[in-house]
């Protein structure tokens, strides 16, 4: 029989606590501690953050490509309009997004993670970083310091944090909270899926189409974002 093996990250500490071949390290007492110890530390680095816009992306998309040029693009105008960038902190569209907002002097911020199979690369571009052990440490800070949301191509990751966003829109979580993918062409069989078959069998409701925007143009997106923000800061 073979020994419990140390887990390789925080998050499957956790998770895997009642897993048999997983070393549980901690107890919940500590692992409650050590969460409010990560949530403390990265609120007190993005206490400043201002009128930010998350950018989720594939990390795997290439310096030069049409879509790290699009979203280089966008965060520069995003910067320009006075919006804070908010990304993953690494490769790909989030380097992109964090090149373009630093290239407009707007603030580049990342929120990286740890992964279990290798550490993500930081990009150069990022000026604020926080970087966290828990994925749910890490969906608090994009969504507490956002105003919105902008969803280049990406796989599973960046799925993941669109479809968290539009749930919390959905039920009300958060408000007044835009939600724009970018690159139409790369999303029009997610989105003829969701009307398709989620909506035309009653799974979701025809409003729920109208929380997410789809859009190529940079500055429609940068105009919906801002609108945004204003109303947020007029809400509060």
């Amino acid at each position: 029989m073979t020994s419990p093996r140390r887990p390789d990250t925080v998050d499957e500490e956790l998770l895997e606590a009642e897993a048999a071949d997983v070393l549980s390290l901690s107890s919940d007492e500590q692992r409650v501690h050590r969460m409010a110890a990560e949530m403390r530390a990265a609120f007190r680095t993005l206490a400043g953050v201002d009128r930010g816009v998350a950018v989720f992306g594939s990390a795997r998309t290439p310096a030069g490509h049409p879509e790290y040029e699009l979203a280089r693009a966008t965060a520069r105008q995003l910067g320009e309009a006075g919006l804070s960038v908010i990304t993953g902190g690494g490769p790909g569209v989030m380097e992109a997004a964090n090149r373009g907002a630093r290239e407009a002097g707007a603030p580049s911020i990342g929120v990286g993670i740890e992964l279990p199979s290798h550490r993500e690369r930081r990009n150069p571009y990022v000026d604020v970083w926080v970087e966290c052990h828990y994925f749910f440490v890490r969906k608090v800070m994009f969504l507490r310091y956002a105003s919105g949301f902008v969803v280049f191509p990406g796989g599973f990751g960046t799925l993941d944090e669109l479809f968290e966003a539009l749930t919390l829109d959905q039920t009300g979580k958060v408000r007044h909270f835009p939600i724009v993918l970018m690159k139409p062409a790369y999303w029009e069989g997610l989105v003829g899926w969701v009307r398709e078959r989620m909506v035309a069998e009653g799974k979701a409701s025809p409003a729920d189409l109208e929380l997410f925007d789809v859009c190529d143009d940079p500055g429609e997106c940068v105009r919906r974002l801002v609108a945004a923000s204003e109303r947020r800061r007029l809400v509060a």
